[in-house]
């Protein structure tokens, strides 16, 4: 297992990238979904590239009351559908199964979301294409 990143809402990117910057991270990538309409840039500290902070920027104004603006941690797993597999017998939900192979979100017993990613891709396997999402993620 390895950890990812950890994403937050952000209303702001310019602002927020520049907090960061100040902190000391750098912008280590970005990508403009216009299907999707949000940006996703990823920040770390120099020499740590590898743990980085995701800003996510919906295009369409959102107020992030509550909390919403924190959105998940991130780990890379070996096998995605062992992992889930371990932490359904121990009674955990899996709110988005991962049907495609490569990823599957599940909530903390806090209610945090973790985002799971498979290292490379699975093919889809049984019983876990067919399986609904059972929450928000």
């Amino acid at each position: 297992m390895k950890y990812l990143h950890t994403m937050l809402r952000v209303a702001d990117p310019q602002a927020t990238v520049r907090f960061f910057e100040l902190i000391g991270l750098k912008e280590t990538r970005r990508f403009d979904n216009e299907k999707g309409r949000y940006t996703l840039i990823f920040m770390a500290a120099p020499g740590d590239e590898k743990a980085e902070i995701e800003l996510t920027h919906n295009w369409d104004p959102e107020d992030y009351g509550g909390g919403r603006n924190f959105g998940h941690l991130a780990y890379r797993v070996d096998n995605i559908y062992d992992t889930c597999q371990r932490l359904m017998d121990a009674g955990v939900t899996i709110n988005r199964p991962p049907r495609d192979g490569h990823m599957a979100f599940v909530r903390s017993p806090d209610g945090i979301s973790v985002e799971l990613l498979q290292e490379g891709h699975l093919k889809p396997a049984e019983p876990w294409a067919s399986m609904p999402n059972t929450g928000s993620w």
